[in-house]
Formats: structure tokens, C-alpha cells, sequence
């Protein structure tokens, strides 16, 4: 089974680019950040596949996540829900089999840092309920925090910077905390090339010079179910490229 994220920074702009690399990936399940648009702007031969079901919960120009499920993979429609501290469009999640698959994405906090907090906060509580519960979770997206120096390119580290702060990694040591594995980081330890975002200027993603911020956390029992989690760089033209994890 193949599980991929990508933050595509507005789905009318990169619409060939995902059709393209949905059909030549063919991920069983697709988890979509920052659509900027909402469900009626959602492009023809995205809304409405016939080997995908697919859900889209945005807003305009602004936030928005998505989620398609092969529909080898259900029969049926799966329920798409949203915890209760969803806000701005920015989690959606369904059950297959018997995993909860959500798509996520974290605000940045540029503007509102303790939103970005109270969020993570509810990420918490959120995969602590379903490890007391004995559901198995994988929440993927854009966490918009590096959670190590190894995950930010050494001319990047700025301990004052937003995505690197103290207090953030500390809650993302919580949300592993609570129950989740780092899919790629646990199967690459010692990579320190894994970007998934880099800023948009001096060509920096040609040179790699990026942050680790779009994440595959799980539940240990999906984790070790684990063989690959690579990000691909030279994917499309958002500022960040696709994480995709190979369950056996």
C-alpha cells in the first residue's frame, strides 16, 4: 500500500502537474495541503476520478485540504470527517481498513503563532485519544515545524525562526509522544539531504537547501509495516514536494 502527501500550493495552478503525477505514482491514498480553493474550484479531472474517491474541504485562495482514496482500496465511499478542532479548512480524515488516514495542515504561524500552538496542542490529544482507543492513526501533511536540526539545511538553522523554535520541536517530541513514529526519519536516520520544502528564491531547491517540515507520523503498528519514505525534490513546481511511504 502506498500513502502519499504533498503540499501543492494552490491545486488550480499545479493541476497538470498532480494529474500527472497521480496517474504515474498511483498512490492508494493521496493527502493534499493548501488547495486555495474551495470544493466547486476543484478542477474537473481532480473532483471527479473514476479510480479515486475524493474529498475537499477549503476555502478560497486560502488553506484547504484534500484527500482521494483508490477506490480499489474501498468499495465504497469512506466516511471523511473532522475533529472537532478543525479550523481554516485544515484536517480531513478517513478510515481504511482499519487505519485512520487524515490530511493535515498546520497553520505557519507567521501570523497567528498561538493558533499554531492550540492546533498542534489538539494534534496532540487527538492521536493520544486514538492510541488509548486502540485505533491506529497516520496523520500526514505539512507540520510546518522542523523537528531537528538535521531536518533544516545548515544555512538555514535559525534557532528564532518560526518552524525551528524551541517551544515547537518541544510539542512535536509530545506528538511523537503521543503514540505516532516518524516514518522517514525512522527508516533514514542519518539523512540529512530529507527537505521537503525550500524557500521560493536564489534557486534554492536546486541547490537543496530546504527544511524537513512535511511528515509521515503513524502508529507503530503502520510504521513497521514501513520499507520506503522518500520526499521527491524535483516533483512539480510547488515550494514542496511529495512524501510517499511503501507499506508491505
Amino acid at each position: 500500500m502506498k500513502i502519499a502527501t504533498w503540499n501543492i500550493n494552490g491545486i488550480r495552478a499545479r493541476e497538470a502537474q498532480v494529474v500527472e503525477w497521480l496517474g504515474r505514482e498511483q498512490p492508494d491514498v493521496l493527502c493534499l495541503q493548501e488547495l486555495k480553493a474551495t470544493r466547486d474550484q476543484i478542477p474537473a479531472p481532480l473532483a471527479s476520478r473514476a479510480d479515486y474517491w475524493s474529498y475537499w474541504h477549503g476555502e478560497r485562495a486560502y488553506s484547504g485540504v484534500g484527500l482521494l482514496v483508490r477506490k480499489a482500496c474501498c468499495e465504497s465511499p469512506p466516511a471523511f470527517t473532522h475533529p472537532d478542532f478543525d479550523f481554516e479548512t485544515r484536517i480531513v480524515s478517513a478510515t481504511i481498513d482499519d487505519v485512520s488516514i487524515a490530511s493535515v495542515y498546520v497553520p505557519n504561524g507567521g501570523k497567528d503563532f498561538a493558533a499554531k500552538l492550540r492546533f498542534l496542542e489538539a494534534l496532540i490529544a487527538y492521536a493520544g485519544e486514538c492510541a488509548l482507543g486502540g485505533r491506529r492513526l497516520m496523520l500526514c501533511g505539512d507540520m510546518n515545524v522542523a523537528h531537528k536540526d538535521i531536518d533544516v539545511h545548515e544555512k538555514e538553522r535559525k534557532a528564532t525562526a518560526i518552524g525551528q523554535l524551541p517551544e515547537e520541536r518541544a510539542i512535536f517530541d509530545r506528538l511523537l509522544g503521543a503514540g505516532l513514529v516518524d516514518v522517514g526519519r525512522t527508516l533514514d536516520p542519518d539523512n540529512g539531504e530529507m527537505f521537503t520544502w525550500w524557500p521560493p528564491w536564489r534557486n534554492m531547491r536546486q541547490r537543496n537547501i530546504g527544511w524537513r517540515i512535511d511528515y509521515i507520523l503513524a502508529s507503530p503498528e503502520v510504521a513497521a509495516r514501513a520499507v520506503s519514505c522518500p520526499s521527491y525534490r524535483e516533483v512539480g513546481t510547488s515550494d514542496h514536494g511529495p512524501v510517499v511511504v511503501t507499506l508491505s
